[in-house]
């Protein structure tokens, strides 16, 4: 029925995240933000929580 995921909420204007459990539906495909680069990019994103959210903040500043 139901997977508990961690969802995170991130602030872009006052650079603050938060975290909690969320309850998502086991048939709800969920999409890899990081997906489309090439596995060394990941990887490189990954290992940097400040590289990460820059990457994010870019990614949604591209969409707005």
């Amino acid at each position: 029925m139901f997977e508990r995921c961690v969802g995170l909420a991130w602030c872009s204007g006052c650079r603050i995240y938060s975290a909690a459990m969320v309850r998502i539906p086991r048939t709800r495909v969920l999409v890899d933000a990081l997906g489309s680069l090439p596995a060394d990019e990941r990887v490189r994103l990954r290992r940097s929580e400040v590289k990460l959210i820059d990457h994010l903040d870019r990614q949604r500043d591209r969409r707005s």
